[in-house]
């Protein structure tokens, strides 16, 4: 297995199997794309928030959390919705992220999770600039916004992991949040204040997935689209093959990058892990007044929607939805997501034109997402990154290249492995 060069099959064609992919490729390795749509990044990937934002790298788990939920499900445009069915993943995940609901658990987990992020921006820094990559990228910061000051006054665990960490940021009051968001002028009184985090960046995660995979190409990289995985066939202690709609596949490695899916691929194999969907929703608005509308991205934090500049659209994206695999689109979390943009940006965008998209989130109870490798010998995970994929797909790829080339990786993701389940 520990060869200079291998034949690796990366499962999952989203963005985290695209970097994955790429930096692969990168580090000399014969690869393949399977994925079962027709293209790149169709799924979660395609009309996500479009955040690149290191410092806001939290586990939804926290202490506070079990409370806030109960305001949440009750409030209008509340940011937490859920949908109980009869399914044991289902409460089985509930159950493991409330034990991870206390101070001491939220800090090493959200320090497990900050330096990937901002190991993952340098490394998108650096893959667009020996590439010319583009995709509607913006690198002007993310505000945070607060409407009450019990929010304001709420942030002080996080400035501290953010001084921790050496992440630059600015705590502003309403002329400070206006000079940084100029659309923001005429709504001055709904806000107290805001967290701006300038090194923050945005940018279109499905172009970027689209436009990386052409880099892959030219690389050698073979993708195969419109492919089911019907069975996993194992020897030992390793994957053998797999039997697709497309015939048998084999290769050297294999590695797991099929988000909320990966859940079910690894409970075949006899390796369960820990990740669940958790719908996330967006609409994307045609920009009719540019003056008017956000330069990068504000997180409103009453309603945990975030507002994102994307070349001539707004991209709006919230909603935590706990239902299982449901790709329903519902009218009432449009309805949320208008209500915030339209609150806090009025007249910027062409609400009537605006399309309405869900995605499910690959989520870890605990926060983190699972990196490295697994108890087969040959396939290693890269999953479970929740709503932070776009934020951590770089650093993630990068490292898990790495970690199967055999080399050191740049930052120590040894706790990003499956075995801190077994602990």
């Amino acid at each position: 297995m520990e060869r200079d060069t291998m034949k690796i099959m990366v499962l999952g064609g989203g963005v985290i199997g695209v970097t994955t992919a790429y930096f692969l490729a990168e580090a000399g390795h014969e690869v393949t794309v399977l994925d079962r749509q027709k293209g790149p990044a169709l799924e979660t990937s395609f009309a996500n928030a479009g955040e690149i934002s290191p410092g806001y790298a939290s586990p939804w788990a926290g202490p506070g959390i079990p409370l806030k939920a109960i305001k949440w499900l009750l409030m209008k445009h509340g940011p937490l919705v859920v949908r109980p069915a009869f399914d044991p993943h289902m409460w089985t995940w509930l159950i493991k992220m409330l034990r991870n609901c206390t101070a001491e658990r939220y800090a090493i987990n959200k320090a497990r999770m900050v330096p990937l992020a901002e190991y993952s921006r340098d490394t998108l820094k650096a893959l667009r600039e020996a590439t010319g990559i583009a995709y509607d990228e913006r690198t002007q910061g993310t505000l945070q916004l607060f409407r009450t000051q019990k929010q304001l006054d709420g942030t002080g665990g996080d400035v501290e992991v953010l001084k921790k960490y050496g992440v630059p940021y600015e705590i502003l009051d309403q002329d400070g949040c206006v000079a940084a968001e100029p659309g923001l002028a005429g709504v001055r009184e709904k806000f107290v204040g805001g967290l701006r985090l300038p090194h923050d960046e945005t940018g279109d995660c499905k172009m970027f997935t689209d436009r990386l995979a052409e880099l892959c190409v030219a690389r050698g990289v073979k993708f195969e689209y419109d492919v089911t995985i019907w069975r996993v066939i194992r020897s030992r202690n390793r994957i053998a093959n797999l039997s697709t709609s497309k015939g048998w596949k084999t290769s050297d490695a294999y590695v797991m990058a099929m988000g909320s899916y990966s859940a079910g691929f690894m409970r075949r194999v006899k390796r369960p892990i820990p990740v669940y969907p958790v719908k996330g929703y967006s609409i994307t608005v045609p920009i009719k007044d540019a003056a008017a509308a956000p330069v990068s991205t504000v997180m409103d934090e009453t309603y945990k929607v975030a507002i994102t500049r994307l070349g001539d659209r707004i991209r709006v994206g919230g909603t935590a939805e706990i239902s299982g695999f449901d790709l329903r689109l519902h009218e009432s979390r449009r309805r949320t997501l208008e209500h915030s943009v339209g609150d806090l940006f009025p007249g910027a965008g062409a609400m009537r034109d605006a399309t309405f998209w869900c995605g499910l989130r690959p989520m870890t109870p605990d926060g983190p997402p699972l990196i490295g490798r697994t108890e087969l010998s040959n396939l290693y995970l890269n999953t479970g990154h929740g709503t932070l994929g776009w934020t951590m797909a770089c650093g993630s790829g990068k490292v898990l290249a790495d970690i199967i080339s055999s080399r050191v990786p740049d930052i120590d993701v040894r706790h990003l492995a499956q075995e801190r389940y077994f602990r």
